[in-house]
């Protein structure tokens, strides 16, 4: 059956007004999430929109459009239980590749407390260098900044950061795994 294009669209709105909310429900009372039955309830006047032809006019039109909705929400839990599994997967490798630092970066609550009392600019390269291994070239790299400004800048802030912790290396609670603050005659 082939309609014109104002046909068309004066069927599907007509379609769509009067079943959208029924569709809907179906969908909410199905899924977990209100995101979900939204997007199974939008591929399921996708399919009506280009289908057109096929839905049966009348009585017929709303158990058709509950028939599609109940395949896009098994094709939405399939992709879902795929997306699942692909992340358990990934979640796997990744830990046979990259190790989990989550414990290495527990940090004192001194050195919290200190390191939220430095200057946004310090404080961000010290979390460069201390939290993220950084070297000064790198962490330039990561600023955009030439070396010859972040050595210093870097020197700089350790001395703030050691001023505030006291140079008491004890009290200073240094990250877990990353070396202690040197003082400034272990920097030479």
């Amino acid at each position: 059956m082939d309609i014109s294009g104002d046909e068309r669209d004066r069927r599907f709105r007509a379609l769509y007004a009067a079943h959208f909310d029924g569709v809907l429900g179906y969908a909410l009372r199905r899924c977990q999430r209100a995101e979900d039955a939204a997007d199974v309830t939008a591929e399921t006047f996708l399919v009506a929109w280009r289908r057109l032809a096929h839905v049966p006019v009348g009585d017929g039109e709303r158990p058709w459009l509950y028939a599609v909705a109940r395949r896009q929400l098994a094709n939405h839990r399939r992709g879902d239980l795929r997306r699942r599994r692909l992340g358990e997967r990934l979640r796997h490798d990744l830990s046979l590749v990259v190790p989990d630092f989550s414990d290495r970066v527990v940090q004192d609550a001194v050195v919290d407390a200190a390191m939220s009392r430095l200057s946004a600019r310090d404080e961000e390269v010290l979390q460069l260098h201390l939290w993220e291994g950084l070297e000064s070239r790198e962490i330039a790299e990561v600023l955009g900044l030439p070396v010859s400004i972040v050595r210093p800048r870097l020197s700089r802030a350790r001395a703030r950061l050691r001023d505030l912790l006291g140079n008491d290396p004890p009290a200073a609670g240094h990250i877990q795994g990353k070396q202690p603050i040197p003082s400034r005659e272990e920097e030479r």
